[in-house]
This record gives structure tokens, sequence and C-alpha cells, in this order.
């Protein structure tokens, strides 16, 4: 409800700013510290979609077609984390990734340029990368906990339990290969 002018007793209209923060009860360090976990988390999400999708573009070989296929599938799920983790910086007041600049300095996952990569060497390459972000996944699930931010620590959870798997499938697709 507007005050009223006393004089005229008209009702006065009062402007309202909108706030420049995103509403949230975690702190401003805690704000902070998820956002640089979690744009950490996103750089490598979308380096190893690049790299997985790289492989499934350069796969040759006797199994072409079920390695070409699982790279498929594993670079689409790994993609499918990008806009949540995104969503959810924003959700908290941090900033994103900006640009394919901005990933290529915040990146963990180193890429491969090389212009043939053996298939199996491809498969151990992206098993080790899904290993690493399996633990990387973790640390960030706790750092979300020491500020107890579970709605990132629980989707933190389910991208684990995705990572741990695309590695099983990749060290299944690579164990006693001739």
């Amino acid at each position: 409800m507007n005050p009223i002018n006393s004089t005229t007793g008209q009702e006065l209209t009062v402007r309202r700013h909108a706030p420049l923060a995103t509403a949230t009860d975690l702190s401003v360090e805690a704000t902070k510290d998820i956002s640089g976990t979690l744009n950490a988390i996103l750089a490598d999400v979308f380096a190893i979609y690049l790299k997985t999708k790289n492989f499934h573009w350069h796969m040759s070989g006797p199994h072409f077609r079920d390695y070409h296929l699982l790279l498929d599938d594993q670079a689409t799920e790994v993609l499918a984390m990008s806009d949540p983790l995104a969503e959810r910086v924003r959700k908290l007041g941090g900033g994103t990734l900006k640009s394919v600049g901005n990933i290529s300095r915040v990146q963990r996952v180193l890429d491969n340029d090389a212009d043939y990569v053996d298939p199996l060497d491809m498969l151990s390459e992206l098993r080790e990368d899904n290993q690493t972000m399996t633990a990387r996944l973790r640390a960030a699930h706790i750092v979300c906990q020491t500020h107890n931010d579970i709605a990132s620590a629980s989707l933190i959870e389910g991208w684990i339990d995705e990572s741990e798997r695309r590695g099983w499938f990749l060290f299944e697709a690579t164990r006693n290969a001739a």
C-alpha cells in the first residue's frame, strides 16, 4: 500500500527499485565459492563434450559403429549438464562462462588435437577424463555442503553417477581389447 499525502489526502506513488543481486539466503562468500566451483565444472563439461565429439567424428576401426554410437550417447549426456550448471550459478547470483575463450581459460581437461588417435587410446583418454570429472564433482559437492547449498549438491549427486557410468562403459569397452 502506498503512503497518503497528509496535505491532499491523495495516495503517493512510491517507486521501488528492484534489487541488483539475485535473492538468495546464501552468503556472498558462498555464492563466490560455489559459482567458481560450478563454473570450473562447466568449463570441463564443455571440454569433455568437445573431446568426446572429436573422437566420435574421428573414430575408425573394426568396432567403429559401436564406439561411434557410444561416444555420441556420452557426448549428449555430458552436454545435458551444461544448462543446469549455468542456471544454478545464475540462481545463486553468480556469473557464468561467456565464450569459448572463457572456457579455455577455466577448463582443466586437456584438449587432444592430434591428427590420429588409436580408438582404444580415445576410449582410455575419455575414461580418465570422466574419472577426473567424478573426483571434481565430489569436491564440488563438498563445497556445496560446506555452504549448505542443498540444491547444487543434489544436482551434483546425479552427475557423479552419470560420470561413473560413462567411465565404467569406457573401461569395459577397452578391457581385454585386442
